[in-house]
């Protein structure tokens, strides 16, 4: 059988028993993969193919796949009993706890979530406590999570936005089936960058709260302008707004501190996911402390419930101790490492890209990167839609694929180097991208 009819067979089968074929509906490719094993860098597939990963499973293995201090820690808290026990307290959590504080300077306090999405929802839920509010505001093109508060305006086609002016918020279009009408009563969407349609929004002084990622990488390296995140400070301290980063994908994958510890702004409520625990299922949601405590606030009807049975499970708890201790073990070491890989991945598409007769341009932030095919950087959604040759990037994306280097197959996403990656990885992975741009 050849691969495709393995893989072919495999999805049809799991198509029975599972909707779509597999169990989070966005891991569907083209073409479709099975894939069986991840060690470092590297993944392989059913047919025993071997590939370059820089999808990184959209993007938590900072340290490379079963990064064997993480993966030993593991294995370790399960060989000493350290099973769920979910009443109490534990010695595990409390470390995770700590750490996560020493290394976030604007974290008083954190909660410990299964995911970023639990997370996100968690932030929100208590900034309308802390507010008495219920209005939220979010970036087209950003991501953060899949609860009614924030799934709205994903990657919407150019024509659903066409007609946007700077200054205005945008129609609002659910990301999903099975939402109720009055959601969208309590959520407002904003280009990113654009300072004065948040303006326009926040001074009615209905806003509880703003969330966003401080560098939007659901659809590839889009930055802030100068000046913009420290504006979204400037007005929630006008307007008594709360400001949430959702650093699930910067947190940590760009500093210790997370981008807030780069762009030297200070959010209120911050969450984090992915890379806090190496791949394994982890989120966290910190920050001031007079605004934490609303999670235990002395006043009952005051109270932010926030409850799960599987949080700082033992399991990937263990991992994130791992992670985390080993981040600030080798700070310099692993960011360094990451920063030169990158700017050896960026230097090298640049001089490939250089030489041909469409456009296309590399964005970068450390050890992350995106190849746009348009003229000039995106500063947001809107202008992707409108210029990035998407059927350009898919055909790319896929030929890297077929020639062993894995991007994710969707136009825009985002690629992630892993402290596991190799200089020989970047130059095989430049030397394979001019072979796939000779072709396109």
């Amino acid at each position: 059988m050849t691969q495709q009819d393995t893989t072919a067979a495999v999805w049809e089968q799991h198509k029975k028993v599972i909707p779509g074929g597999v169990v989070s509906l966005n891991r569907v490719i083209d073409p479709m993969r099975v894939f069986v094993k991840a060690v470092g860098a590297y993944l392989w597939d059913s047919d025993g193919k071997q590939y370059i990963d820089y999808h990184a499973a959209f993007s938590p293995y900072l340290l490379g796949h079963s990064d064997p201090d993480v993966d030993g820690a593991v294995v370790q808290a399960i060989k000493e009993g350290k099973s769920l026990i979910g009443a109490g307290t534990t010695p595990w959590e409390g470390e995770l706890a700590n750490l996560l504080v020493e290394c976030i300077p604007t974290l008083d306090q954190v909660q410990i979530t299964n995911t970023g999405s639990e997370a996100t929802f968690f932030a929100v839920r208590v900034a309308r406590a802390i507010t008495e509010r219920d209005e939220v505001i979010i970036m087209q093109g950003g991501y953060n999570g899949w609860h009614n508060d924030v799934a709205f305006n994903l990657m919407d086609p150019h024509e659903r936005i066409a007609d946007y002016q700077p200054g205005e918020e945008l129609p609002l279009y659910p990301i999903t089936a099975g939402m109720p009408a009055s959601a969208a009563q309590h959520v407002h969407v904003v280009q990113f960058n654009d300072l004065d349609a948040v303006e326009n929004l926040i001074k009615t002084e209905n806003i509880a709260c703003i969330i966003l990622e401080p560098i939007l990488q659901n659809i590839g390296v889009v930055k802030p302008n100068p000046g913009y995140l420290q504006g979204l400070r400037r007005l929630c301290d006008q307007y008594d707004s709360l400001l949430i980063f959702d650093e699930v994908k910067t947190g940590f994958r760009h500093a210790l501190g997370g981008y807030q510890s780069i762009c030297g702004v200070q959010p209120d409520l911050s969450v984090f996911g992915k890379a806090v625990a190496n791949g394994y299922p982890l989120g966290v949601v910190g920050g001031k402390r007079e605004y934490m405590e609303y999670f235990n606030h002395p006043q009952p009807e005051k109270k932010v419930l926030i409850a799960g049975t599987y949080s700082a499970h033992p399991v990937p708890t263990a991992a994130a101790i791992a992670t985390l201790k080993k981040l600030k073990a080798q700070e310099t070491e692993i960011y360094n490492h990451l920063e030169h890989l990158g700017q050896m991945m960026e230097a090298g598409l640049k001089e490939l890209l250089s030489t041909k007769d469409f456009p296309a341009i590399v964005a970068r932030q450390g050890s992350a990167f995106v190849v746009y095919f348009m003229e000039e950087a995106p500063t947001n959604w809107l202008q992707i839609a409108q210029s990035h040759d998407m059927d350009l990037d898919k055909r790319y994306r896929t030929r890297l694929i077929e020639r062993g280097i894995f991007h994710f197959p969707l136009p825009t996403k985002q690629g992630s180097i892993s402290f596991a990656h190799t200089e020989a990885d970047i130059e095989h992975t430049i030397e394979i991208t001019e072979q796939v741009l000779e072709k396109l």
